[in-house]
């Protein structure tokens, strides 16, 4: 079975495919001061409850957009699993896609990882958008090549700013409110942050797709996706194992 590890700004995700199926799917708060034994530690108890043994994981694959936890993620598999995972990012790893853009080395692993997934997945020219610690829209062209994509300060993100420079204003989560006129100040602000992203992701599609000069296919995936596909007909897809499954692709691929 393939370990698949992705490694974000706030959590790390790591799932266990035998083939396209997956067995579990296990997720811990990214900290750069865990090491590979406390890793270890969590990730092989997990395993013993669904049945599993590290002997039966026989390859790994790590998509990181933290550098600093790269290191303890490639020693986990390594000590733990005796499998020498690929790094998506370096040289040596096919993702099967041309990244048309300026500095190619700049794009995060989890974007160019998804844009591999999406294109095997869903036919045509792509809008990927992707709900993380930051919101990133990517386009994929019909070819399954990378164009590049924007980068806006993630929902939770934005509501820490508001609440620590607004002395006043409370911590709130998100929601989707009744109406977009708020009667409180908890509701106003729940209807600026959730109906303010709508906008966003209304606005910019739009401004990609006319830029582009294309008829996409929107794909949401990231924690927050399904709660703000309902409220827009912009996006066409929720796909919450987007990163995972092109992760198994690439992984695929490099066997290959």
């Amino acid at each position: 079975m393939l370990l698949v590890i992705d490694c974000g700004n706030t959590n790390t995700v790591f799932a266990l495919f035998d083939g396209d199926n997956k067995k579990g799917e296990w997720r811990v708060q990214t900290d750069l001061r865990r090491t590979a034994d406390e890793h270890g530690v969590w990730l092989t108890q997990l395993l013993s409850l669904e049945g599993l043994a590290p002997s039966d994981v026989t390859g790994g694959i790590i998509a990181s957009v933290v550098p600093q936890a790269t290191f303890s993620l490639d020693s986990l598999c390594r000590r733990y699993f005796a499998v020498e995972p690929l790094i998506v990012g370096e040289p040596s790893v096919e993702l099967g896609l041309k990244i048309l853009i300026d500095r190619p080395d700049e794009v995060g692993a989890d974007r160019l990882v998804n844009a591999v997934a999406a294109h095997v997945r869903y036919p045509g020219d792509l809008i990927l958008v992707d709900f993380g610690t930051a919101t990133t829209f990517d386009a994929v062209t019909a070819d399954g090549d990378y164009r590049g994509g924007i980068i806006a300060p993630g929902v939770n993100l934005s509501v820490e700013a508001l609440v620590r420079a607004a002395a006043r204003l409370p911590r709130i989560s998100v929601k989707r409110p009744e109406t977009v006129l708020g009667t409180t100040t908890i509701t106003a602000m729940q209807s600026g942050v959730y109906w303010g992203y709508v906008g966003l992701i209304e606005g910019l599609v739009s401004r990609l797709a006319d830029e582009l000069a294309i008829k996409p296919t929107v794909v949401a995936t990231g924690g927050l996706a399904a709660l703000f596909a309902g409220a827009t007909k912009v996006i066409h897809h929720i796909d919450p194992d987007l990163t995972l499954r092109g992760l198994v692709r690439i992984y695929g691929l490099n066997q290959r």
